[in-house]
């Protein structure tokens, strides 16, 4: 018989993985053993862990687990959701010496009594969060970095003034935006200024939607099931987790299909976003930024009444205003001066922000990420000049 058998809440699976593999070892699951009973003599004990989740579902569980488990080292670490604890502790009674709890309490993963880790809990910086003095700082920056588009600034004030109240009533989890227009208009530029603004250390959490369009896009999404070969955490999760902001960016929202969509009508309803292996975020506090490139018309022909209706702000974004163009190239230049002199510590003549302005003539320009690549190529044929060599 194997020693124990420890169940883990699934609301920390996450912390019990990655403490885990910083000490060497690999979580896999059961289901490829059961194909090949052979398989069990391979499997290491100093550097695997065996889920046994998925085998919950088996009919004949007990003939077919007291067939495949001799086949381990007694030593070879296995857990299981918790979910799953009454039936295999009657099931698997001839198959483990004990089963016991993986305790997660504040932050500390408890494996038994002699092995105590701590583990940091994730945390992401939200709008929610803020002082009064702090989201005025906030603001005011905000419509500092975002070029033109002053009645969507009016707007996202106010905006968030009224979700601040409501979700500190309990009445608004999440501040949700779907932004329309044409490419290179600043939408996503949104996103990075808020981003920019609460102090963002990490990547923005952001999701391509072009990228979601077949069949299978919810499970890249979010995960497969536990249990299935290719198991694995989705994109959105991880892209979340390795945030430090409350903020997701989902970009070309439209390119993706009805499945996603109803997925997200749940998120924005309940406040959570759940993942296949039966894992939760909770997003209250969070902003979710939808953009898109379709017309005002086929916004109401593509996404469901359902669905548009949950949006807290739909606006379409138009063109830039020359001024507003103009202002945007002065702050791209100093910025990239700044970063190439910090970068290579090297001081640049002051002429050359003048002569960048004089190659880049914004008038030429519709589309913000053209604008920004004329003004990159600028900034390279005057750093090649002689005199600055």
């Amino acid at each position: 018989m194997i020693q124990e058998l420890l169940f883990y809440d699934k609301n920390y699976f996450d912390y019990y993985k990655k403490s885990k593999e910083e000490e060497g070892f690999k979580i896999i699951t059961v289901t490829d053993f059961m194909r090949n009973f052979e398989l069990a003599h391979d499997a290491d004990e100093y550097s695997q862990i065996i889920d046994i989740s998925s085998i919950a579902g088996l009919n004949s569980l007990q003939y077919n687990a007291e067939s495949l488990f001799p086949f381990f080292d007694e030593n070879i670490i296995f857990i299981s959701d918790k979910e799953h604890r009454e039936l295999f502790e009657y099931e698997l009674r001839f198959c483990f010496y004990e089963f016991n709890d993986l305790e997660v309490v504040e932050g500390i993963i408890v494996n038994d009594a002699s092995e105590v880790k701590f583990v940091k809990p994730l945390e992401h910086r939200k709008i929610i969060d803020l002082s009064n003095e702090e989201v005025y700082d906030f603001l005011k920056a905000f419509s500092s970095e975002l070029y033109g588009h002053e009645k969507f600034k009016d707007d996202f004030n106010k905006l968030i003034t009224n979700f601040r109240v409501f979700n500190k009533l309990g009445e608004h989890k999440i501040l949700s935006l779907f932004l329309m227009g044409d490419s290179g208009v600043g939408k996503t530029e949104v996103a990075r200024a808020i981003h920019r603004c609460l102090g963002g250390k990490g990547k923005l959490a952001k999701i391509n939607f072009g990228n979601y369009s077949s069949d299978n896009s919810l499970n890249s999404l979010i995960g497969s099931p536990r249990g299935y070969i290719g198991s694995e955490e989705g994109e959105i999760f991880i892209r979340v987790k390795n945030s430090d902001i409350g903020l997701i960016l989902i970009d070309e929202f439209e390119k993706s299909n009805s499945t996603l969509f109803n997925y997200f009508l749940d998120v924005l309803e309940n406040g959570k976003m759940s993942s296949s292996l039966t894992e939760e975020i909770d997003l209250n506090g969070f902003i979710i930024i939808f953009t898109s490139n379709i017309s005002k018309q086929d916004f109401t022909e593509i996404i469901s009444p359902e669905l548009r209706s949950r949006f807290d702000y739909k606006g379409y974004f138009t063109l830039l205003f020359h001024r507003d163009k103009q202002k945007f190239v002065d702050f791209r230049i100093k910025s990239i001066v700044e970063k190439f002199e910090k970068h290579f510590e090297k001081s640049l003549p002051e002429s050359i922000q003048e002569e960048i302005l004089e190659k880049v003539n914004v008038s030429q320009f519709k589309n913000m990420r053209d604008l920004n690549k004329s003004i990159k190529n600028a900034f390279v044929e005057c750093l090649v000049k002689p005199r600055n060599l």
